[in-house]
């Protein structure tokens, strides 16, 4: 069975200053980048692995989806919040018995709209959190909300470029070009 693609896009509010504007438009875009290598792509071909890595098209779409629920939490509630999202890494990377790419898109489709309301209800991009502990953030570190939301963009554009190699793998197929 082949899923059909709806990239998530949202919609931005005819208000909203150009800044916020962008975010949403760079964002829209670099997740199109992330899920147009997935359309038309059964579900065992989501979870294939044809390249030496562990990386699937589904598992992709299920990390950056669980990506952005951690930092919409980390925004809203603070570390503690991306901490408790934190789960199974090899889980969170994989397609696993009854996923379905339908149903990992519908789900990205859903935490993307959530990261949307996020950037187009908050009072201030200025506004900062301090970081988790973890070995990659500073000791201390604080990042502020645009900030968190660039971090997002560049986590999107990065597995968008692996899941358009491992899509040119299973079948020459190409998001560019």
């Amino acid at each position: 069975m082949t899923t059909t693609l709806s990239t998530p896009s949202p919609a931005t509010a005819p208000d909203t200053d150009p800044e916020r504007a962008d975010l949403l438009a760079t964002l829209a875009k670099h997740r199109f980048f992330l899920t147009h290598p997935a359309r038309g792509l059964t579900d065992e071909q989501a979870a294939a692995r044809p390249l030496p890595s562990e990386l699937c098209i589904g598992g992709l779409v299920k990390h950056v989806t669980a990506t952005e629920r951690g930092w919409v939490g980390f925004v809203r509630g603070g570390p503690a919040e991306m901490e408790r999202a934190a789960g199974d890494w090899w889980a969170g990377h994989h397609m696993l018995p009854g996923d379905t790419l339908a149903g990992l898109l519908d789900d990205y489709r859903a935490a993307a709209d959530e990261t949307t309301r996020l950037v187009l209800e908050l009072p201030d991009l200025n506004a900062t959190r301090p970081l988790p502990e973890a070995p990659w953030f500073a000791p201390g570190e604080s990042w502020s909300v645009r900030r968190v939301l660039l971090h997002l963009i560049a986590e999107i554009a990065q597995h968008a470029g692996h899941a358009d190699m491992i899509r040119e793998a299973i079948d020459g197929a190409k998001s560019m070009g």
